[in-house]
């Protein structure tokens, strides 16, 4: 494990020895990291007044920063999913096996459904549901069509080659 791990208010984060955290990967506070998850350069993961959950074989791309909410609910990032470069998360949820595209941003309260799309630019504002089986794009954002099953059969294979990734970058 490299990166800057950090303490806040003494918590320290809890990650699991097969993830991979970047050398320039910040993860602060009460932060949880699952099996062959991988946090990439540039990230900011950062439970400082709230918690945050990543489950196991999630792929966090270079420059995404996650946040949460000082009042309301952390965020909580689900199991085989695969996040972006430079996406922002903050206090949100995002199911098991989900996408979210680069530079997507979701904001307080937003839920993600597992087998649903986030698109590159996305701003998913508070409050929305993006419902399984659909893509959401545009600022804001908004459902524009159904996942094919070429879309949906993507999602496990984008999240399996960053596992391998992941691994390979720790190993090395």
């Amino acid at each position: 494990m490299t990166g800057l791990i950090r303490a806040f208010n003494g918590t320290l984060p809890t990650i699991d020895p097969t993830a991979f955290i970047a050398e320039t990967a910040v993860v602060i506070g009460d932060v949880v990291i699952g099996a062959g998850s991988g946090i990439w350069y540039g990230c900011t993961v950062r439970g400082d007044v709230n918690e945050i959950r990543i489950g196991a074989r999630t792929n966090i791309q270079d420059g995404t920063v996650i946040h949460v909410a000082s009042e309301g609910q952390g965020t909580y990032i689900g199991d085989d999913i695969t996040v972006g470069h430079m996406a922002l998360l903050h206090a949100c949820t995002l199911e098991d096996g989900c996408f979210v595209g680069m530079k997507a941003c979701l904001m307080d309260g937003v839920h993600v459904e597992s087998g649903a799309m986030v698109a590159a630019g996305a701003l998913v504002t508070p409050g929305k549901r993006v419902k399984r089986g659909f893509l959401w794009a545009g600022s804001p954002a908004r459902p524009v069509r159904e996942l094919s099953e070429r879309d949906l059969g993507f999602f496990p294979v984008s999240a399996r080659r960053y596992v391998d990734l992941a691994e390979t970058y720790r190993k090395s």
